[in-house]
């Protein structure tokens, strides 16, 4: 396996060392497979909002398999999973089921294309929406840890069709429709960044590129693949009262197996095969072990309401790693909604890339490892978000928390 790992994201060469290898994992926990029990703050990047192995999606998987793995015909749990996410998301009237977030951003962009009849997409710095030629284009995520936010082997005229901007410049995007008019077929965007660390967007920032979209006829895209349902039931668009033309799903709604999904207004979603003449296809799309897993996953978040919980958790870490670096003198920033957060080793507030870049990454990397020693597994580069799931509450945020606390304060 090229750098032994099948996704860059689990290597250690921004922190330095070698990944260690999972046999199973329990709650909050991961077990090593040389025995060590870790304090996850990785969830599986993101699905697993309910913790690991959680009985009652164990069981889901368990009852679909009886039926067996795949069918290549539509099945009952499609139709479920479907009335769900549009139940939850006002703004989806129609979804096409997938099986991965590349896989929905990238069929979203050629829908936009198709919809408007338009080529140039406009997206920002260190957004990550997976590794599509068109997206991978000053991204974050594995990118910009190895040091690549444009990857090789994309031809310079996809590259051509791809305006980059800085996130919260409300001028930036204003000139680059101005300079591009009738030509920007969407805006893509993570509303709440995930990929280069997490970030939030300023006060009315979203609210402009909403406006700015109407305006010029281009289809706004909402990436939530990580913070639908994450960071509440119906996404960021549901706590900053934001109706996207089409928003990409994943991660949660498939309860830990590979999914994806996109769904929008019924008129642009029409135009996809057999309907109209935008052709996306998947072999194991809508894949029943996957759909049950995901289901029995939104039916918790429906029933247990989970977010203020999760909220709560999600503040008590940041203000414990805050007050050590405080106490220790150190430059620290923590933006923070519900279960996502990072920690930067930075003096300047983080609101886009550049100065997520500003964090010091020797810093981060003694701090991770010093973590990974006392028991707590964080992402394995300053360039990614934390999660946590409801599984922390109790011992495992109170453990997570000395160990931050002492970590910070051993730099």
């Amino acid at each position: 396996m090229p750098g032994g790992v099948n996704s860059p994201v689990r290597a250690f060469r921004s922190v330095g060392g070698a990944p260690f290898f999972t046999k199973s994992a329990q709650g909050a926990t991961l077990t090593t497979a040389d025995g060590r029990e870790l304090i996850d703050f990785v969830c599986t990047w993101g699905p697993a909002i309910h913790g690991h192995n959680h009985p009652r999606i164990k069981s889901a998987i368990a009852a679909a398999l009886e039926n067996g793995t795949s069918f290549g015909t539509p099945n009952p749990y499609e139709v479920q999973m479907a009335e769900l996410i549009v139940k939850f998301f006002p703004s989806i009237q129609k979804v096409r089921l997938c099986s991965s977030g590349t896989e929905a951003t990238m069929s979203a962009i050629r829908l936009a294309r198709g919809f408007t009849k338009r080529d140039k997409i406009i997206k920002f710095a260190g957004c990550y929406h997976g590794h599509s030629d068109s997206l991978l284009i000053k991204a974050g995520s594995g990118a910009l840890t190895h040091g690549h936010p444009d990857s090789a082997g994309i031809p310079a005229a996809f590259a051509q069709e791809t305006v980059v901007l800085p996130f919260n410049d409300a001028a930036a995007l204003d000139a680059a429709f101005a300079a591009n008019f009738h030509k920007i077929a969407c805006v893509i965007l993570e509303p709440y960044i995930g990929n280069v660390g997490f970030i939030k967007p300023d006060a009315g920032y979203l609210q402009h590129v909403r406006k700015a979209c109407t305006a010029h006829g281009a289809l706004l895209i909402f990436d939530e693949v990580m913070t639908g349902f994450r960071l509440a039931r119906g996404g960021v668009q549901e706590l900053e009262m934001i109706t996207p033309d089409l928003t990409c799903l994943g991660k949660i709604i498939g309860g830990g197996l590979p999914v994806g999904a996109f769904g929008g207004r019924v008129d642009i979603m029409d135009l996809l095969a057999p309907l109209g003449p935008v052709y996306q296809a998947g072999t194991l799309s809508g894949n029943p072990l996957a759909m049950a897993a995901g289901i029995a996953s939104l039916q918790l978040l429906d029933e247990l309401n989970p977010y203020a919980k999760l909220d709560k958790l999600g503040r008590l870490v940041c203000a414990t790693a805050l007050s050590a670096a405080k106490a220790k003198g150190i430059a620290l920033q923590a933006p923070q909604v519900g279960s996502m957060f990072s920690l930067f080793f930075t003096p300047t507030p983080v609101r886009d890339m550049s100065t997520a870049l500003a964090s010091d990454l020797k810093l981060f990397a003694k701090f991770f490892h010093t973590c990974l020693t006392g028991g707590v597994y964080l992402p394995p580069s300053a360039y990614e978000t934390w999660f946590l799931s409801t599984a922390h509450e109790g011992a495992a945020v109170d453990q997570a928390c000395d160990v931050i606390n002492n970590a910070i304060k051993s730099l």
